[in-house]
């Protein structure tokens, strides 16, 4: 008796498996069941993760310090998924090509995402039956991991650090005395986020080498009107404005950068 009823589960299974592989299963119940299941999984986790973060110190604290307006050694930087991005930003920098490293790649990436299901329409599960989908996928997150890697290690010029540099400044491009306090200013009021100067600072968005700004005799007042409004004096500049500095701490900078003629 056993064994018949044994029997016939296993050819009503038998049956079942092969009513499956010829018509498939049905979207209801089976497969609104696994979603189901695994969306609870993930927000169970999720609200897991919210409370472990909440009520201890495991994941980090639920609030940094406070924002200090006046830093100059703070750089804004993009939540660590965005960090490929990031870096992306710091490959093309030029005004021209800026375009391509935020809104093209990513877009071309996205659409051949979106159309690789239509053009790969192969009933082929097995990985080693697709080369190109897994060197495709090896290459895409090893590309993203390299640029996220390196957009987590980028060293910016922070103000409080190149302070430090201005001695050799002096020394490298024989700095008169009055040109000191701007060298200082020019440090910390994140110009090097752009412009490099001696081998130091960011080349930003095209931003020119100051090391022998001076060469150019343009002349203190041009630098002043320059530096209170860059677009009125070069049109379509994409540098701010300093024109909430003093006239005292616009003067210095001035004359530091008009005392900067390169390296002696």
């Amino acid at each position: 008796m056993a064994s018949r009823r044994l029997e016939e589960r296993r050819i009503a299974y038998q049956r079942y498996k092969e009513d499956v592989k010829r018509e498939g299963k049905p979207f209801y119940p089976y497969a609104m069941f696994h979603d189901t299941v695994m969306s609870l999984v993930v927000v169970s986790v999720i609200v897991g993760l919210a409370f472990i973060w909440h009520y201890t110190s495991l994941l980090g604290p639920s609030l940094a310090a406070k924002a200090d307006p006046g830093t100059t050694s703070f750089v804004p930087r993009p939540d660590w998924y965005f960090y490929f991005l990031f870096y992306l930003l710091r490959i093309f920098k030029w005004p021209n090509s800026v375009i391509l490293g935020t809104v093209g790649i990513p877009t071309i990436l996205l659409i051949l995402l979106l159309v690789i299901p239509f053009i790969d329409v192969r009933r082929e599960r097995r990985l080693l039956r697709r080369p190109i989908a897994i060197v495709a996928a090896v290459l895409v997150a090893l590309s993203m991991g390299v640029l996220t890697y390196k957009g987590a290690t980028a060293k910016e010029a922070l103000g409080a650090e190149l302070l430090a540099d201005v001695p050799n400044w002096v020394k490298a491009e024989k700095l008169p005395k009055q040109a000191v306090p701007g060298a200082k200013l020019f440090a910390t009021s994140g110009c090097l986020n752009c412009h490099t100067y001696l081998g130091v600072g960011g080349a930003l968005l095209g931003a020119p080498n100051l090391s022998a700004e001076g060469s150019k005799n343009k002349g203190i007042a041009f630098q002043i009107a320059h530096l209170k409004c860059p677009s009125c004096v070069n049109k379509g500049s994409p540098m701010p404005s300093f024109s909430a500095f003093s006239n005292a701490d616009l003067r210095q900078l001035a004359i530091f950068l008009e005392a900067s003629k390169g390296p002696h």
